[in-house]
């Protein structure tokens, strides 16, 4: 039994040795002259850019190393596990502003100044780096001609890439900063691509003719069809008017007429009947006659008006105006 306790005091004071040991080795870091460090405690990072031997609260504070010195980012190419440089067209291929095609490689050198902007305002600010270049590599080429950009005009071209990729990067803030921008290669691509490349090219160009035209018609037809629905609101507004006043005057004429029925009922409805029949009469063909109550008489208004029959009622006489002769009932 003594022995056994000793043996567990021995592992006992071992354990504590080495994790004293543990702890001291962790509670201190060392910086190089190309590095910076961001220590974060309890979540929250603070920037260490100072080199030599620095201390840190062990298990409570975290160190993460960063890279200070210039790195570079290939556009264009890259260097395959062989050490042999490798084309990249899909970076590359450029379209200039006389529409015509290039391959373009350029070497990017960038540094990291800011490590806790680099390590918490982004999740990756080399990739950022890369998109932001891409663009402004591209909207610059497409703003030159061919030959400015294969002989003349590289370092111009250079400078004003280098320029606004600078100023896009100070306003997104990232922790880092565009030391130099170089045209490693400017070439005219196989004849493969630029046919595959015109291809693509002439599509869009479809495409946005296409939507142009679309886009036209619209702007065409849009006042048009306000036009005539502006008109066939006022056609309605104007038969609307029409008919209400229509009624309007219909219910006047009604109630004059009804208050001269009031007042003479038998010579209202005389004249209504007078008027009824001049409004009928001039458009049938044929009238019934049965004034004297025993036998009807037929007559074709139609035929009596070709030969100009006229006659008088009431006295059952007509007249044939055309043959000059009149004939009436009680005489034969």
């Amino acid at each position: 039994m003594e022995m056994k306790e000793n043996i567990r005091k021995i592992i006992t004071i071992v354990a504590g040795v080495l994790f004293a040991v543990i702890t001291v080795f962790n509670s201190f870091y060392t910086i190089s002259e190309q590095e910076a460090a961001v220590v974060t405690t309890f979540g929250m990072p603070r920037a260490v850019t100072e080199t030599g031997l620095h201390f840190k609260i062990p298990y409570v504070q975290e160190v993460t190393k960063v890279n200070t010195t210039i790195n570079g980012l290939m556009m264009g190419y890259r260097i395959n596990e062989a050490g042999v440089e490798e084309a990249n067209e899909s970076e590359s291929l450029m379209i200039t502003q006389d529409y015509n095609f290039v391959n373009v490689d350029f070497y990017i050198e960038y540094r990291i100044v800011d490590p806790v902007k680099y390590l918490y305002a982004s999740e990756d600010p080399v990739n950022i780096l890369k998109n932001i270049s891409q663009s402004w590599i591209r909207d610059t080429i497409g703003s030159y001609d061919v030959d400015a950009v294969l002989t003349t005009g590289k370092g111009e071209i250079q400078s004003v890439i280098k320029e606004r990729i600078i100023g896009e990067l100070e306003q997104m803030d990232i922790g880092i900063q565009l030391v130099n921008i170089t045209i490693q290669d400017a070439e005219p691509p196989t004849d493969a691509v630029m046919i595959a490349f015109k291809a693509v090219e002439t599509a869009k160009q479809g495409m946005e003719t296409t939507i142009n035209e679309a886009n036209q018609y619209m702007n065409e037809q849009i006042p048009l069809a306000l036009a005539e629905v502006d008109r066939i609101l006022q056609e309605a507004e104007v038969i609307r008017t029409q008919r209400i006043n229509q009624g309007y005057e219909e219910v006047a004429m009604f109630n004059a007429m009804y208050e001269e029925y009031l007042e003479n009922p038998e010579v209202t409805r005389l004249r209504m009947f007078y008027e009824t029949m001049e409004n009928i009469l001039p458009d049938m063909k044929i009238v019934i006659n049965n004034s004297d109550g025993t036998v009807e008489t037929l007559y074709p208004l139609e035929t009596f008006a070709q030969y100009g029959i006229t006659g008088t009622g009431g006295t059952g006489n007509i007249t044939i105006g055309t043959m000059g002769e009149s004939e009436g009932d009680g005489d034969e």
